[in-house]
Parts: structure tokens; C-alpha cells; sequence
């Protein structure tokens, strides 16, 4: 059985390439482009990994990951944060709030993000 990804994203471009690379590579991809539809998706369906962006619309990454790890069916689900934001108090709040690892955007290629989830998922 496929693993069930969630991709939390608001950069259409981003998100319609990394959905794409993934399906191929075998995964079911599920996407939100913002804070509310992806706590619906989480409160709904229970995923395999998690792929969060920081900023968001209506509601941010770091209240998804709070809301994550008190309630629904994904509190156990690893999360990688995948974002712009790369000041130390993100990565340290991020980490505080529950997720995995910490990936800036700007400091990988599409093959290197998409080996490191495969990674986390074996």
C-alpha cells in the first residue's frame, strides 16, 4: 500500500512539482494550500508523513503543528517542516512543537527534498 503524504503548501509552483516527483515515485499525495483545509485533511484521513510549510494562509504552520500533536488522528505522524523561515527561533519551535527535522528551501534541490522524505519514510 502506497504511504499517504500530506503537503502543506501555499506556493502553487512548488507544490504541483513535489506532488508530481512524488506520485511518480510511488507515494498518494495529499495537498492543502492553507492552514484550515490541511487541519480538515488531518482531522479526516491519517497520513504517513506530513511536509508543512511555516507560512501560510488562515492559519500558520506552527498552530497546525500545535493543533497536530494534541488532537485528531495524526498526533503520531512525523512532520518535516519545509520552509523559508530559517532564523534558529523557528527551527527551535518548530522541533519544541513536535516536528521531526527542519528543511529551508533555499538550501535544496527538488532530488535532494524528495530523497530525504523517502528517507523518512523507510
Amino acid at each position: 500500500m502506497a504511504k499517504k503524504i500530506l503537503f502543506i503548501e501555499d506556493e502553487p509552483a512548488l507544490q504541483q512539482t513535489l506532488v508530481s516527483v512524488m506520485q511518480k515515485e510511488g507515494f498518494e499525495m495529499f495537498s492543502a494550500n492553507d492552514g484550515k483545509t490541511a487541519l480538515e485533511l488531518l482531522a479526516n484521513e491519517e497520513f504517513d508523513l506530513v511536509l508543512l510549510d511555516l507560512i501560510l494562509p488562515k492559519i500558520n504552520g506552527f498552530e497546525i503543528l500545535q493543533t497536530m500533536k494534541k488532537e485528531g488522528k495524526n498526533t503520531q505522524t512525523p512532520v518535516v517542516v519545509l520552509t523559508n523561515l530559517e532564523t534558529s527561533a523557528d527551527i527551535q519551535k518548530a522541533i519544541e512543537f513536535g516536528a521531526m527535522t527542519y528543511l529551508v528551501k533555499a538550501n535544496y534541490e527538488l532530488p535532494d527534498i524528495v530523497e530525504k522524505i523517502k528517507s523518512f519514510l523507510k
